[in-house]
Order: structure tokens, then C-alpha cells, then sequence
């Protein structure tokens, strides 16, 4: 939730007033540090893959664990792994949602090399992997090299204001046919595009998503994942810049005046459950077209590749002026989900395979971008 949904959940005019009292407060709140790394993408020094990753680490993934570390020590080379300890095993448990945001980190890296004539060459999953979970084998080894005649991706120029965009949508502005068809355009690592802003298809997958996402809030033990990542005001997301951000004068003041916490977020009988619930349902019931993607089968090298096309899709969706937020829910493999999750394959890949990734695309106000760690917390 953003800070205008949560304006009807606690009262926002009374803590609003109280805030009011100190100036300096409320212009105080945003979290700078947290930010920093999406001011201080391509200063990383002289280090081409530096560069790379400095922009890499701004890239879209699951509730924002950023589960990726590098390491660097072989000249001309990125060595990727999953940190384990940022992993979603309730509604996640097969760390495929996890894979896909790596395969973002991997697709955002090569966008920044190419702005520095590097084309990478991946290689992925070199020891084997598991298709039931992630280790510390490593997920990719990347040789960065250089190609003069290579051209930079303009999708580059997008990077640093692309946002998952957690807002209702207008209602009244409708997504062009050539906006979809420009995002189909635009994957090419093997995934395949599939939209509709046809009405009846909009209606059903708005049911779909919104069924979904209320059985994930609903069931307590994915649900309690989610309130674990809340990261309350601006001390605890400079602390910790990841997981759930709830930042801003708003939501600081609500924690001081003990009317937001973690405990109270997981009580399913308050008013505040219930008014937060309806607004995060609000965005699947805005929704004024869908996105989705599908591979033949669901290797962990096809997990990458549609993370890779996913972000492509979002730095597209910038370009072009449109919302997109992730709505797959109905993807996941926790055994509650097992039914919305057999109807989205039935709908959107009846002929078989896997759909990787859903979402709802629309127009709304802009966003502030989310916290990041900075990049050297992510360097082995």
C-alpha cells in the first residue's frame, strides 16, 4: 500500500494534524540513505561491471529481497549468487519467483554494459541446480566483453525511472492496442508475450487476480510473510532497505502515535485489516489491461530468461508512459493457490507450459522508487 491508499485505513487527517506540529519532521521523513543507490547509479568508478551493477541492483524482484551477490574477484567476470537468507518459502517455495527476479538483475546488467560497448556472455547455472530450491551453487558466471560494434540499449535510458506501480488505475484511460503490442515487441530471450485489453478478458483476470491475492492475504502463514518484510518509517528503511517500505510522514507518524505495527497488521479483526485489505484489492480491480508471460517448460534457465524479458517489458512500459505492477499471485506453488493457479493456466496457456509472470497495466500518478541496499552490501 502507498501512502494515498492509506490515507482512509488509520485516519490520515488526524495523524496528518499531528505531524503538522513540527515542521521538520515532515520534511524530514523520506529515506535518503535507502534511495542513495538510485542517485549514485554510474558513479561505481572506473570498473565496467561496477557500472553494470550499479544499475543492475535497481532492478524489479520479488517483495524487494534483493536476493543477489556478486562476486568479482576473476578479472572481467561476475559471479552470481542467490543469498539464501532472502528467499520466500511460503509463497514461494520453489524459489521460482525468486529466479525470475535474478534473471531482471542479470537483463538490467547487460542493458548498462552495452552503454560502455560490453556485450556479456552468461552462463548459467554452471554447476546444476535444483529444480525444488536454490543453493549456493552459483546461479550465473558472466564474462564481460568487449564489443565495439555493439549498440547501446535504449532501454537504458529508462532504468532509473521504472517503478512496480502499487496504484489504482484511472478508470477511464484505456491501454492502447500498440501499447501492447509494442511490450510484445519487445522480449527476447525466449519467453512469450501474451496481452488483452479486451473488456471480458480484463473482467475475468481482474477476478482472478483479485481472488488470489485475498486467499495469499487470508492464509496466515503467506500472509505473515509479507507483514515480516514491513519496513515502518524512516529509521527502519534506512536500517534494513528492503522487503515492504511504508515510508513517509504518514506512516511514521502512525507508528509514533501506536496505530501501525507489525502485531497490528496481522490482526485480522481490526478495522485497520480490514480497510488495508480492500486497498490492496483495489489494484487488481483497476486494472485496464494484463500482461503475461509463458515458457514451454519451467527450467530454471527458462525462470531466467522470463525475468530477463519481464524487465524488458516494465523499461518499455516507462517508455511509453504506462503503469505496470506484478499481479501473479495466482502463480505461485504454495497448495492453497493450486486452484486459481491451475485457471490461469487453463486461460493463458491452454496448450501447455508455464505462465512465469502476470501482471496489470494501467495509468496512475507517479511513484517514489523503492529502497535498495547499495552496492557494496552486495559484493562478496
Amino acid at each position: 500500500m502507498r501512502k494515498r491508499q492509506f490515507l482512509a485505513v488509520l485516519g490520515g487527517g488526524v495523524v496528518l494534524a499531528a505531524a503538522g506540529a513540527s515542521a521538520a519532521f515532515v520534511f524530514t521523513r523520506r529515506p535518503d540513505r535507502a534511495l542513495a543507490p538510485w542517485a549514485r547509479a554510474g558513479m561505481a568508478g572506473q570498473d565496467p561491471r561496477r557500472m553494470a551493477l550499479s544499475y543492475a541492483i535497481l532492478a524489479p524482484n520479488p517483495h524487494n529481497r534483493q536476493p543477489w551477490l556478486v562476486d568479482l574477484r576473476v578479472e572481467d567476470q561476475v559471479t552470481l549468487h542467490v543469498d539464501t537468507t532472502r528467499l520466500l518459502p511460503q509463497t514461494d517455495p520453489h524459489n521460482r519467483q525468486i529466479t525470475i527476479g535474478l534473471g531482471c538483475f542479470i537483463e538490467q546488467m547487460a542493458i548498462a554494459a552495452s552503454t560502455q560497448n560490453y556485450r556479456l556472455d552468461v552462463s548459467l547455472f554452471p554447476d546444476g541446480s535444483d529444480p525444488q530450491a536454490l543453493d549456493g551453487r552459483p546461479v550465473a558466471v558472466i564474462r564481460f566483453e568487449k564489443d565495439p560494434g555493439i549498440a547501446a540499449d535504449p532501454l537504458f535510458q529508462r532504468i532509473l525511472a521504472r517503478r512496480s506501480l502499487k496504484e489504482p488505475f484511472d478508470l477511464t484511460r484505456p491501454v492502447p492496442d500498440e501499447v501492447l503490442a509494442a511490450l510484445g515487441a519487445t522480449v527476447r530471450h525466449g519467453a512469450l508475450a501474451g496481452s488483452s485489453n479486451a473488456p471480458a478478458t480484463v473482467a475475468t483476470l481482474r477476478a482472478l487476480t483479485h481472488a488470489a491475492l485475498e486467499l495469499e492475504i487470508n492464509t496466515q502463514r503467506t500472509y505473515k510473510e509479507s507483514v515480516d518484510l514491513l519496513r515502518i518509517g524512516k529509521a527502519e528503511i534506512d536500517a534494513n532497505p528492503d522487503g515492504i517500505d511504508l515510508g513517509g510522514t504518514l506512516f511514521d507518524s502512525l507508528a509514533a502515535l501506536g496505530q501501525l505495527s507489525r502485531e497490528q497488521a496481522l490482526d485480522t479483526t481490526s478495522a485497520a485489516f480490514a480497510q488495508g485489505r480492500a486497498a490492496l484489492l483495489a489494484n487488481t480491480d483497476t486494472a485496464m489491461a494484463h500482461i503475461w508471460l509463458t515458457t514451454p517448460g519451467n527450467s530454471r534457465a527458462e525462470q531466467i530468461a522470463a525475468g530477463r524479458d519481464w524487465v524488458r517489458i516494465n523499461l518499455t512500459a516507462t517508455a511509453l508512459g504506462t503503469g505496470l505492477q506484478p499481479l501473479s499471485q495466482a502463480l505461485q506453488e504454495f497448495p492453497e493457490m493450486a486452484g486459481h493457479y491451475r485457471q490461469a493456466h487453463k486461460m493463458l496457456s491452454p496448450d501447455g507450459g508455464t505462465v512465469q509472470m502476470l501482471g496489470r497495466l494501467g495509468y496512475a500518478s507517479a511513484v517514489e522508487p523503492s529502497p535498495r541496499w547499495p552496492l557494496d552490501a552486495k559484493i562478496i
